[in-house]
């Protein structure tokens, strides 16, 4: 991926456009300030995540069939989310393994990033213009494992003067989220939301921040139920908010 290629696809992915839009409006300001110009195809909806956790590989492979015929264009995808992106980047290969769209499959998950990695990668510079803030920001498990994209999520904080990054006891351990995981053993998840509030909320940290809407979903909903007050954004606006 080089600057030279102006235009990007953005995948904007289901949880933001339904539930965190501001993140998704946040992410195209940020690929427009890094220089680029985001494409967003209207007829997008799902990566096909939740199915093919849940095993349904066919009725994955359907939706995800849909989502070719909306990003054909040989540009660099960027999603605003490590979980959607490393579904695209890891799993479509395998999901379409054998199909007639094996080969398109592939070549799109080859141009797929992470929107943190994406804009680390271009060179954005940021300029700090908020008033100091300790942030905790939670890495999720398919930042750090699917697409490894924890470290550009920190160097782009690091850019930002006023903001003290902080890192929660057990930082590696998921949330409970996982997706389905979340409904189908709603005990167990709750549970391990419970443990990462705690070790959010003993950080002093103002504000939650993370590359994952769901994830965020989670933890917000958890926090809310216990009666905790730890306002929550997603990354992209987050930085947004400081550059402005």
């Amino acid at each position: 991926m080089t600057k030279e290629t102006r235009e990007v696809y953005v995948f904007g992915t289901c949880l933001i456009d339904l539930l965190r839009p501001e993140a998704g409006m946040a992410a195209l300001r940020l690929l427009e300030r890094a220089g680029f110009h985001p494409i967003f195809p209207q007829a997008q909806s799902c990566c096909g995540q939740p199915a093919f956790n849940s095993g349904y590989r066919r009725e994955a492979r359907a939706v995800a069939r849909a989502q070719l015929t909306a990003f054909t264009r040989e540009l660099p995808v960027v999603v605003p989310s490590a979980s959607c992106a490393g579904m695209i980047r890891n799993h479509w290969p395998a999901l379409f393994a054998g199909e007639p769209e094996e080969t398109q499959a592939r070549a799109l998950a080859a141009r797929t990033f992470e929107l943190c990695e994406f804009l680390d990668r271009a060179g954005l510079v940021l300029q700090d213009r908020g008033e100091s803030v300790r942030v905790a920001l939670h890495h999720s498990c398919s930042a750090r494992r699917e697409t490894r994209t924890t470290a550009s999520a920190e160097r782009l904080l690091t850019q930002l003067s006023g903001v003290e990054c902080l890192a929660p006891a057990h930082a590696e351990e998921c949330c409970g989220f996982g997706g389905t995981f979340a409904i189908k053993q709603d005990a167990l998840s709750a549970a391990m939301a419970d443990s990462k509030c705690d070790a959010l909320l003993a950080t002093g940290a103002e504000r939650l921040i993370s590359q994952d809407a769901g994830c965020l979903l989670h933890l917000q909903g958890r926090l809310a139920r216990r009666g905790d007050a730890l306002p929550v954004q997603h990354i992209a606006e987050f930085l947004w908010e400081r550059i402005a």
